[in-house]
């Protein structure tokens, strides 16, 4: 029995867990803290934080398939240690200067009219957006790629893990914010950023240990298939597949000599096409993405972005504007993570019993019928819902009366640890509709609760369905497109968070609250309407057949993987 456990705690999967578990737990603690920091350098207004967050946005909208196909075109252990550095020493640069900041802030200002601080505004903002860049390219690999291989052919061992990888993003979105809140509430924002930025140096030594470790006992690892000409990213070009082998057409890169992996023309490229290189790429990504077998099952995760229902500063701010305070709000969010738990725990039970495409169909019928929870709180007694409220009165009254930028005037800790991050909900409103003199107690928590009953029991079907979607793209996305993919989905995803951060802009008032929870609904509907298009086009009239095994899908239509032992 100690042996078993001594094998089992250095095993490769283990240590993969072990590595996630540490740069999870520090991505986590440095997007709360960056968020807050922004805030407290420019004067308690959400300017700073808002800009960041369409700067990262934005970044990973345009530079997704990029990433992924530097990862397509590098070798496995290049691109995750090289993700790893730059992200950790972006967030322990970013640390120092915020450091700085915080000690010379007063000096700053009287510099060169203070654009000296603003440029370090600037440098902070750049700095943290090639921490998630770089944070976006560790994802692809390790979750996208090393864990396909550290399972090897064992579909069950792949579910586990994902399922596992799951489980410890949801402690740690509950525990690392928690965990820096305190520091930065009993001592101080500047010792928050050294602590985070010493984390971050002793994660990186770490995690490049671990790494290196689950490397050398995964053999299969060193060999990485990628097609010969990288901008052809044509995987469902049935005139080559029935032309040639699996292997023809691909090249394998051993990690010793990645400089054979480049083409020799490349030399004679002229600067035009090397200018017209990143946007070629870009293009054909979205294209293989589209041809994609599983297209219409990762559109319908990335529609499910478009969402106020669930625990981000929005839905969070609202709550807080309806009277629950910040320790209810803590346990909502513990709660959430509970049912998330239970979520990837029902996923690997229904995909022994169902099959993996069936319990995509089963989650997001569970989801979207907690959901309905959240449209009837709409109509409910407490609800503020009122159209007749102008959703740009807010806007119109800054901009025309000169009042000034929504603030924070100084949060309680514990509403800091529930939210996350300051968002505008928080910022622009007081508790109680805006009413300073409306006691909590007076607005009805029927609505608010139907709301956040909808929101915590939707997890459970929610992260189900991001496991069944996550195994998919694993399993039926050929090795040599798996990067630029899976980056082209990263884009689709942050491309409909951000449309639902706009929508938020358009109409940030309570009033439209229920109106955005209305159209968050049928987005997810939207979705799960597409997962089941592609369910129906996979597994045709043995859709509701639970008791027979998922048929093996036609090498023309969509590659295996879709077969899943009852």
């Amino acid at each position: 029995h100690l042996g078993s456990v001594i094998a089992y705690f250095t095993s490769a999967k283990f240590l993969l867990y072990l590595g996630h578990a540490l740069s999870t737990w520090g991505d986590r603690m440095w997007h709360f803290a960056v968020s807050v920091f922004l805030v407290e350098l420019y004067g308690n207004s959400l300017l700073l934080t808002a800009v960041y967050g369409l700067v990262v946005a934005g970044s990973v909208l345009l530079l997704g398939a990029l990433i992924g196909d530097w990862v397509d075109k590098n070798s496995r252990l290049k691109v995750a240690q090289t993700s790893l550095v730059v992200q950790n020493s972006s967030v322990i640069l970013c640390g120092v200067i915020l450091m700085v900041i915080f000690l010379f802030k007063t000096q700053l200002l009287t510099l060169y009219h203070g654009w000296l601080l603003t440029l370090c505004y600037i440098l902070v903002i750049t700095i943290a957006n090639i921490a998630n860049l770089a944070s976006t390219a560790t994802a692809i690999t390790i979750q996208r790629d090393w864990i396909v291989v550290v399972a090897g052919e064992d579909r069950s061992k792949l579910a586990d893990m994902n399922a596992t990888i799951r489980r410890i993003d949801q402690l740690t979105n509950i525990l690392a914010p928690m965990a820096v809140g305190q520091i930065m509430t009993f001592g101080s924002p500047m010792i928050g950023c050294g602590f985070i930025s010493g984390w971050n140096l002793m994660s990186m030594c770490v995690e490049y240990l671990l790494l290196w470790k689950v490397y050398q006992k995964t053999p299969t690892l060193a060999h990485k298939s990628a097609k010969v000409e990288a901008s052809e990213l044509k995987q469902l070009n049935v005139k080559k597949e029935s032309d040639m082998k699996p292997a023809e057409g691909v090249q394998l890169i051993i990690e010793k000599d990645v400089t054979g992996f480049e083409p020799q023309q490349e030399k004679e490229v002229g600067c035009a096409a090397r200018i017209a290189e990143p946007f070629i790429t870009f293009r054909d990504g979205w294209v293989a993405y589209y041809n994609q077998p599983v297209f219409l099952a990762g559109m319908g995760l990335a529609f499910l972005y478009m969402t106020v229902l669930g625990f981000d500063c929005i839905t969070t701010g609202y709550a807080y504007t309806q009277g629950l305070s910040g320790s209810v709000l803590s346990l909502l969010m513990g709660a959430s993570a509970v049912t998330g738990i239970m979520g990837t725990v029902a996923f690997t039970w229904l995909r022994r019993k169902c099959g993996l495409i069936r319990t995509g169909l089963i989650s997001g019928v569970a989801q979207f019928a907690c959901l309905i929870l959240c449209a009837i709180s709409v109509f409910m007694p407490g609800s503020p819902m009122d159209l007749t409220v102008s959703p740009f009165a807010d806007i119109s009254a800054r901009l025309f009366e000169n009042e000034p930028l929504p603030t924070i005037a100084s949060p309680e800790p514990e509403m800091i640890f529930a939210t996350g991050m300051p968002n505008l909900l928080n910022g622009s409103i007081a508790p109680a509709n805006g009413d300073p003199e409306m006691s909590p107690e007076s607005v009805p928590l029927i609505s608010v609760s139907l709301l956040f009953a909808g929101v915590i029991a939707a997890r459970v079907g929610l992260w189900s369905f991001d496991l069944t979607v996550t195994q998919l793209l694993q399993e039926n996305v050929i090795e040599s497109e798996r990067g630029i993919i899976n980056g082209v989905q990263n884009s689709m995803n942050y491309l409909l968070d951000l449309l639902h951060f706009i929508m938020v802009i358009l109409a940030p008032n309570p009033e439209a609250f229920g109106l955005l929870v209305l159209i968050s609904v049928s987005f997810v509907a939207m979705g799960h309407i597409m997962y089941f298009r592609f369910a129906q086009k996979s597994l045709g009239k043995q859709l509701f057949v639970c008791h027979t095994p998922e048929p093996k899908a036609a090498p023309d239509s969509s590659p295996p993987g879709n077969t899943s032992t009852v």
